[in-house]
């Protein structure tokens, strides 16, 4: 059975190297709207099964596809990707020293033998950030891209040193729950 990761995100790769699992990438081209008639976290189930749907209906036969969608929120505030350095700037300067949450949305289309099944599931984890000087958040902004990144940063980048502690599931905050991810291939035989 194919395996198909339906995103090109450098860290779901990751992730998924990491599980040793044997699949092929084939981004989305999905576009990313917010809908405000829902709540962040079906908002994040509609565009985490938007981008595996639309894999999926792109290619044919045995397969099992992938979508995943990572939103960050404080308050009542979605931190989406930021349009330009001085957006993410402002969005560590919102978020450091305090709490906020990492919704991730796990979609897995499978079609196994004319049988069809589907995941859609989301995930959160709550993160804290250590208080954070301005030169040290203009010098993570100005050292690592983060324009692919929502809230602005990477917890597995340098920007690690800035987390006080999670309350959650690591690979969630990272944009995709390998852990959960692995026992829907398990109860389908895929391997």
């Amino acid at each position: 059975m194919r395996v198909i990761l339906a995103s090109k995100s450098i860290r779901r790769k990751e992730l998924m190297d990491l599980a040793e699992f044997n699949y092929e990438v084939l981004g989305s081209n999905c576009e990313e709207i917010w809908n405000e008639d829902l709540s962040i976290e079906e908002n994040s189930k509609r565009l985490s099964f938007e981008k595996a749907k639309d894999v999926f209906d792109n290619t044919q036969g045995d397969r099992a596809v992938i979508g995943s969608d990572t939103i960050v929120v404080k308050d009542g505030n979605v931190y989406g990707k930021p349009k330009n350095r001085d957006e993410a700037i402002e969005m560590l300067k919102d978020l450091q020293g305090n709490k906020h949450t990492v919704y991730t949305s796990l979609s897995v289309l499978i079609e196994n033998m004319n049988e069809y099944k589907e995941y859609i599931e989301v995930y959160s984890a709550d993160i804290y950030i250590k208080p954070m000087e301005n030169s040290e958040i203009i010098n993570y902004i100005d050292s690592y891209d983060v324009s692919d990144k929502a809230g602005a940063y990477a917890i597995q980048s340098k920007f690690a040193v800035y987390i006080e502690k999670i309350n959650g599931d690591y690979s969630t905050i990272v944009g995709l729950p390998i852990n959960r991810l692995y026992d829907i291939f398990k109860e389908n035989e895929i391997w």
